[in-house]
């Protein structure tokens, strides 16, 4: 726990180094362009498909009395956008997952290791497209078991328990192995994933609570559809900034999980908090 704790003050501290702050507008960059293109081509076709379908097979009727249930029967006016919006929020993560992985985890991995531990030998296990196919293969069963957990946003505190286990787990999976990319070989990549798959876990549950928060940001019911392109880019600004986070804390971790794997000397204080 002592090694979890001491990684969360580095991760920390790190954020605040000026290379990483600007790492971050890089994929906030490419996927607010991405996104910004994407919803102004296809977001009033994505509503009209699904007016028509809610018309088509009287969904209206059936959702207004879900929702009358649960006191909410004033969303029934703009629940199409609404589920317009639920639908297109995990492809945001995953675009904003995808450019976190290609640009920015490469230059934490050389910005820590290089500083902290350039003791290490690099032995490159992983690969650009290894990272692709874990974030792709791990986000496709996030999303099925995301879109099953939708009705629990009629709970807050329930929706942020459980997309705290979500995100732990799509964290866990998909940073764990960008953060070793480079310096562990195959096999001790999975030893560390299986020897330390608790700490490991724990790290992306932490994360994963701060991951759900600008899934909240979804709860203002008829605001939210109002104010859909500001809170669509707030959301993957809050998003690219935890994932750096994450991906300073992993790399952390995970690197000096190595060091003593291979019984050498763990971190290096180079500079204070990365100055």
């Amino acid at each position: 726990m002592r090694n979890v704790l001491n990684s969360y003050g580095r991760a920390f501290l790190s954020q605040l180094h000026g290379r990483i702050l600007l790492l971050s507008a890089v994929p906030f960059v490419l996927s607010l362009v991405l996104w910004g293109v994407l919803l102004y081509v296809g977001l009033q076709p994505l509503i009209d498909s699904l007016h028509a379908l809610f018309t088509q097979y009287d969904f209206f009727r059936t959702s207004g009395q879900v929702l009358a249930t649960f006191g909410l029967g004033v969303l029934k006016a703009v629940i199409v956008p609404l589920i317009a919006m639920f639908m297109l929020l995990p492809l945001m993560i995953l675009t904003a997952l995808i450019f976190m992985g290609l640009f920015a985890m490469p230059a934490i991995g050389r910005h820590i290791g290089g500083r902290h531990f350039p003791q290490l030998e690099k032995k490159y296990g992983g690969s650009l497209l290894g990272s692709v196919g874990t974030s792709l293969a791990t986000f496709l069963l996030f999303i099925v078991i995301w879109v099953l957990m939708l009705p629990l946003y009629a709970f807050p505190p329930a929706a942020l328990a459980g997309q705290a286990v979500l995100w732990g787990w799509l964290t866990y999976r998909v940073m764990a192995y960008d953060a070793m990319a480079d310096y562990a070989s195959k096999e001790e990549r999975l030893a560390i994933m299986r020897e330390q798959r608790w700490p490991l876990l724990a790290i992306g549950m932490v994360s994963g609570a701060a991951g759900a928060v600008p899934g909240l940001l979804w709860m203002g019911g008829v605001m939210s559809v109002v104010f859909f392109p500001f809170l669509a880019a707030f959301a993957i600004w809050l998003y690219v900034l935890i994932f750096i986070f994450t991906g300073l804390w992993f790399q952390y971790y995970c690197l000096e999980a190595l060091a003593r794997l291979r019984g050498v000397r763990g971190m290096t204080d180079v500079a204070p908090a990365d100055a």
